[in-house]
């Protein structure tokens, strides 16, 4: 997508020194834009980690640089650094899958090369094909994510209104998003449109980031707190829910940013078709019960009694907005079971939220 009329991915190689990735910092974001350099495998785990760089599908491909940065690192007589490696960035966010998936097949494919220059040219063509493909599947759910929006404008007048929660957006991938790919085909169809932007604490990513990033790309929105949803809903101001997911099990339910459990609620009392985007690295296949197997993060309460932004002065600052010894529980995602979810946008189409219909897209033998 394009940042000021340029085009940008959110991470990529320096062009002139492959040993070099390269992020946007978006703990920095509207405020500040900063490209920020990783040269360690330990520059990756803390990027994710500490949120410079977030969301699924980039969470994954920064995962598999960082595996390639641990292949140029690792001395050639030790076997077990890969491992430590990959075990250091799969600590790093326990809740998202795309995580685990990529650093699995980093591993996979390096350990098929038996000396150390063709694992290093085997880490860097993996690590490439990921990010390419967290792209590629992006643009693709984008154009079936499409044909949901042209639906409902047909049958409407005035701006097909969509839900998001949270930033699934192309700073949460590599390029496209998940949950905005298909606002951006419609855009590009000429449809017209609108988004409701949830702000989404306690890390403000729809009010930092998918305001932001559907700003540059010229998509009309409104900011709202993120208890309004409901009361839009109620009162016919909401056409759509999309939003993304950071795992989705085999049967179809889904983990995503805390509170996304509240709006497919509501959307389920109101009659608001509640859609989940997501490319197949998300999907984890060896569990069922989101409820009862998927890890939900838990970080600090730092995060919900301090609010960091842009001071009247020009800085950027913190400042607390709970008395000063209060705790605070801060879960990072909630589970919203399939019966609430309308359907799946994935590249190979759309399908129902159950184990039948994502088979039927992913069997087995071709996930």
């Amino acid at each position: 997508m394009k940042i000021n009329d340029k085009p940008y991915r959110t991470i990529w190689l320096d062009e002139n020194n492959p040993s070099l990735v390269k992020i946007i910092d978006q703990r920095l974001l509207p405020h500040q834009f900063v490209v920020e350099e990783l040269r360690t495998v330990e520059d990756c785990a803390t990027a994710i980690r500490d949120m410079h760089v977030r969301g699924a599908g980039l969470i994954g491909a920064a995962a598999g640089f960082g595996m390639y940065l641990a292949q140029l690192q690792s001395p050639p007589d030790d076997a077990d650094y890969l491992r430590q490696a990959a075990e250091l960035l799969i600590a790093t966010r326990p809740t998202a899958r795309n995580l685990a998936w990529a650093v699995n097949r980093m591993q996979q494919a390096v350990y098929e090369e038996s000396t150390p220059a063709a694992r290093e040219r085997r880490a860097l063509t993996e690590a490439r094909k990921i990010a390419d493909e967290d792209a590629e599947y992006c643009r693709r759910l984008g154009e079936h994510g499409l044909e949901i929006i042209k639906d409902i404008s047909r049958r409407k007048q005035g701006p097909v209104n969509i839900l998001t929660h949270c930033n699934a957006g192309w700073l949460a991938f590599v390029d496209y998003g998940s949950a905005t790919a298909p606002i951006y085909a419609a855009q590009k169809a000429g449809i017209d449109l609108h988004v409701w932007v949830d702000e989404t604490r306690p890390w403000l990513q729809g009010s930092r980031l998918t305001a932001w990033e559907l700003g540059q790309q010229g998509v009309p929105h409104t900011l709202i707190a993120d208890n309004t949803g409901g009361h839009l809903m109620q009162h016919g101001m909401v056409d759509l829910i999309i939003v993304g997911t950071d795992r989705t099990t085999r049967c179809g339910d889904v983990a995503n940013k805390i509170g996304t459990y509240l709006k497919a609620l509501a959307a389920h009392d109101n009659g608001v078709p509640f859609y989940v985007a997501l490319p197949s690295s998300t999907f984890d296949w060896q569990i069922c019960d989101g409820l009862a197997e998927i890890p939900i993060e838990e970080r600090s309460d730092t995060e919900i009694r301090y609010i960091s932004g842009a001071l009247d002065n020009g800085e950027t600052g913190r400042v607390a907005i709970a008395p000063p010894h209060t705790r605070g529980a801060n879960y990072g995602f909630d589970v919203t079971p399939a019966r609430l979810i309308s359907g799946l946008i994935t590249e190979r189409g759309i399908c129902g939220a159950n184990e039948k219909e994502i088979t039927r897209l992913f069997p087995p033998e071709v996930r």
